[in-house]
């Protein structure tokens, strides 16, 4: 059978590229100077390099600039602040010292770059704490405050979950993080291109960003860091990137998230309006069509763009093969865990039990998406549902 509609609504695992960032690396695919090099061809990529870095500096309000350095996107540039905290606090064999910070804090949802990288951390001897969550999935300030203490090295808070869409307070998570004098960094993949997000504002030291969430090239990403914070380079090499990044640039996957991340400033008002109007659309439409759901993610706090809904007596593959197989493209969870068995470790930290985890679908709206293909969600979606529960003997009506 032939679908009616292709709806693709997985913009939160990845976006396609945007016609003027397609066009953009296309017409400088001729620039393949090593853009280390001091010759013309060399000084013509550097200058595409170095335009690109203003566009995502731009986009995260840096009025510093150099404080943005390119990497192959947000796992790296999350993993080079865990290594420059392992640097930090750990002797040469590399077990923490037993004098000196040697803690870490972050979260219960955080994205898998994140999480394993903590529980690497704990695996070595440091102290790692995972802040709980609320059913909304917003961190316990309460227990964040009490688990800071003058160990404490390094803060890690997302500022927006990329299953549920939850937004944290960096800027209150920050403020308290120096109180302890701890480094603070944000993993803002999710974030940039959907919600304001200003460096400055916030107080972190350390900003973790990919282009291919807005619209830009896969494996290419970069990390801001605060003048005066620490880093050890993860790729150690030459002197690209003044020290921090070795290896020779991406200078066609750079020039690409230069455009995107223009675009993004250019677009943020009306992305994020244009986007809430769909996803609520999607959202009061489905509970209106399909009885018993539960919406998960925080009611007001949450990215425009995102919606996660639990089908009880419904399995997650089964409801994502039913939707594939009439043209609709969603998530059961953060794609980075696709392969994984075990329920969503996002939604478990939010007191959602296994079977309602199991039953979650990820709906993550993009430029693209319209009204109609909406609605044939929302037309398509209740008889799958309908059909996989008559199936489910675990469903109780």
């Amino acid at each position: 059978m032939v679908p009616e509609q292709r709806v693709y609504i997985d913009y939160n695992a990845t976006t396609p590229l945007l016609p003027e960032v397609k066009s953009a690396m296309t017409q400088n695919q001729d620039i393949f100077g090593n853009a280390s090099s001091m010759h013309t061809s060399g000084r013509l990529a550097h200058a595409q390099i170095e335009e690109a870095r203003a566009h995502v500096e731009q986009l995260l309000g840096v009025e510093q600039p150099g404080t943005v350095f390119f990497t192959s996107g947000g796992s790296e540039s999350n993993n080079t602040v865990f290594h420059t905290m392992r640097q930090l606090a750990c002797a040469a064999d590399g077990r923490p010292l037993k004098e000196g910070r040697c803690e870490c804090i972050t979260t219960a949802i955080e994205h898998p770059c994140v999480f394993n990288s903590a529980k690497h951390l704990e695996s070595l001897g440091f102290k790692v704490i995972f802040l709980p969550v609320d059913a909304y999935g917003k961190v316990n300030i309460d227990a964040f405050r009490e688990a800071l203490s003058e160990k404490t090295l390094l803060v890690s808070v997302m500022m927006a979950n990329n299953e549920i869409g939850t937004i944290q307070d960096i800027q209150a998570i920050a403020a308290l993080a120096k109180t302890a004098g701890a480094w603070m960094h944000t993993d803002a993949v999710q974030a940039i291109g959907k919600i304001p997000v200003h460096v400055d504002d916030l107080g972190v030291d350390y900003l973790t960003v990919s282009a291919h969430k807005i619209y830009g090239p896969k494996g290419i990403g970069a990390l801001y860091v605060r003048k005066g914070a620490p880093l050890f380079p993860l790729i150690r090499g030459g002197n690209h990137e003044n020290g921090l990044r070795a290896g020779t640039y991406n200078t066609t996957g750079i020039i690409g998230f230069g455009r995107a991340a223009a675009s993004a400033a250019k677009e943020l008002t009306q992305y994020g309006r244009d986007m809430a109007v769909l996803r609520n659309r999607l959202r009061d439409g489905l509970t209106a069509a399909i009885p018993n759901i539960q919406i998960n993610g925080h009611p007001n706090d949450i990215l425009p763009n995102t919606l996660n809904v639990s089908f009880p007596g419904a399995e997650g593959e089964a409801i994502l093969l039913h939707m594939d197989m009439m043209g609709i493209e969603a998530s059961t969870g953060s794609a980075c865990a696709s392969g994984s068995l075990e329920p969503s470790h996002v939604l478990m930290a939010t007191g959602v039990g296994p079977e309602l985890a199991h039953g979650s679908i990820r709906f993550s709206l993009g430029w693209g998406i319209t009204a109609d293909n909406i609605d044939y969600i929302i037309k398509t979606l209740p008889p799958i549902i309908a059909r996989l529960r008559t199936m489910s003997s675990s469903f109780f009506k």
